[in-house]
């Protein structure tokens, strides 16, 4: 199968497509790819099918009947059989589509796949009675059947538990947002400072540059606050109601006002469960179920404090989403107005350095921390990366720690390879590296942890000063790591 030239990177994705569709043991084959909204699945999966000659099918909220009436249409322009197909049911269905593999492998694909089971929540125990693994219709045919879902929290719990398609997939590929060096790639932006702040806006997510914001990127740094008015806080444009969007297509967010309060809380930095219920109001028992109902969705995530137990803090996983309460929420009606854009964005300017840019660029050293840094660098390969707060007995204060790097633990005392302090619009000296010393002694005493090997990591976006270049060029347990760095530029 050969990828579209049009389709940036998705290697991996591809490539286990390929595999999926392409094998020729015998016997239909169930997949199951899942992923947030507009990360391009339906492209992917429209591209493979065209590529090997197979069929697509993309269901609607609609009625069982009218789904069955859509997919008995879109076969029949597919197979032009002698007489049209009139499908009564799910297993008739299922049969016609086993029988496209008669002769090869094909690949099959049911897209939007949750909005059939809402319709008919028996759909996938009538699926899994077709994958028997003695089945007549399934063992003589090599129709590689892929069910697409965009709805997190349903896609999540399809192939877990005891549910009916637990153990019956022979692929589970989660589609996953561009990373910060993809999404520069893809937006075609060579400068990493704005190459950082267009992603704590947009994130990783494809359809915002192509279909959402028509292909508008910024030209340069200058032209970053002219992007951000005549996009993002645009009325016209898609983007600008885009995190509402978000929040209204999760089947499983009934109550969207609290949700959406929820969200606001964290955007406000309220990070703890108990930080959450105390900026609403509300008891943090009351929220341990939107929480949780969030998490499924994919839109919140859940970070454990690396230095201590039962300690997680929250932070909002799609950037548009942090952007839109951080930004948007607080100014709505100003910004519904034509015109208001560029006054309202200069004056929450400072805000979304403070509230947005900042956590996003911590996030982003954790990741390129865990998925990009060297071994050698870190002193060894990560096991786990995340941040937490140190206690200090002795002077009775909190350390926080922006960057913790935690190795495998070889039975022994697991090592602290790396602690890290992230600072996007300082110029760290020093003072900034005997803080992470310190605390790095502190961390040694306590016991938890090996840190006698730690590694100190200084990460800016404003860059060093001579003292703190010094002090790395006479200590090789200190790294300074630019932006450059972190887009791997240097």
């Amino acid at each position: 199968m050969r990828k579209p030239a049009e389709m940036f990177d998705r290697e991996y994705e591809w490539s286990a497509l390929t595999r999926f569709i392409t094998d020729e043991q015998p016997g239909a084959t169930l997949g199951v790819v899942s992923g947030r909204r507009r990360q391009g699945k339906t492209f992917l999966l429209d591209a493979a099918c065209r590529a090997a000659g197979g069929f697509y099918f993309g269901a609607t909220e609609a009625t069982d009947t009218e789904s069955l009436r859509r997919i008995s249409a879109s076969l029949t322009a597919h197979v032009r059989p002698a007489a049209p197909f009139h499908f009564a049911n799910w297993s008739e269905v299922v049969d016609a589509l086993f029988a496209l593999g008669a002769e090869r492998p094909v690949p099959v694909v049911i897209d939007e796949f949750p909005y059939l089971v809402r319709a008919n929540p028996e759909l996938p125990s009538i699926i899994q009675e077709a994958f028997r693994p003695l089945r007549d219709a399934r063992t003589a045919s090599r129709a590689r059947v892929l069910l697409c879902g965009s709805a997190l929290s349903f896609m999540g719990k399809l192939l877990s538990g005891s549910a009916p398609l637990r153990g019956r997939a022979g692929l589970e590929l989660v589609v996953r947002t561009l990373d910060h060096q993809l999404a520069a790639e893809f937006w075609e932006i060579t400068d990493p400072h704005l190459a950082l702040r267009v992603n704590a806006i947009v994130g990783g997510t494809p359809a915002y540059r192509r279909e959402f914001a028509r292909g508008d990127s910024p030209r340069d740094g200058e032209d970053f606050d002219p992007w951000v008015v005549r996009t993002v806080l645009n009325p016209e444009t898609p983007l600008f109601r885009e995190a509402r969007y978000l929040l209204a297509e999760e089947p499983d967010l009934r109550d969207t006002a609290l949700y959406l309060s929820v969200l606001g809380a964290v955007a406000d930095g309220n990070a703890t469960r108990g930080g959450i219920a105390g900026h609403l109001g509300r008891k943090a028992t009351d929220l341990a179920h939107p929480i949780t109902v969030l998490e499924d969705a994919g839109l919140l995530h859940r970070d454990q404090d690396i230095f201590r137990d039962n300690r997680p803090t929250y932070r909002i996983a799609e950037p548009l989403i942090g952007f839109y309460h951080a930004v948007m929420r607080p100014v709505w009606d100003q910004l519904e107005r034509p015109g208001s854009a560029a006054r309202v964005w200069k004056a929450t300017r400072r805000r979304f350095v403070c509230n947005v840019v900042g956590p996003h660029f911590e996030q982003v050293c954790r990741e390129w921390t865990l998925h990009h840094a060297d071994p050698d660098l870190l002193g060894g390969l990560p096991a786990q990366v995340g941040h937490g707060v140190v206690h200090d007995t002795a002077a009775r204060v909190g350390h926080e720690v922006d960057v913790a790097v935690v190795g495998l633990a070889d039975g022994r005392k697991p090592p602290l390879l790396a602690i890290g302090e992230a600072k996007w619009n300082d110029v760290m000296g020093l003072a900034h590296i005997e803080r992470l010393r310190h605390i790095r002694e502190v961390v040694g005493r306590a016991g938890r942890y090996d840190a006698s090997a730690t590694k100190l990591l200084c990460f800016s976006g404003a860059g060093f000063n001579d003292k703190a270049r010094a002090a790395a060029n006479a200590d090789p347990t200190i790294e300074l790591v630019d932006l450059r760095m972190l887009y791997g530029l240097s």
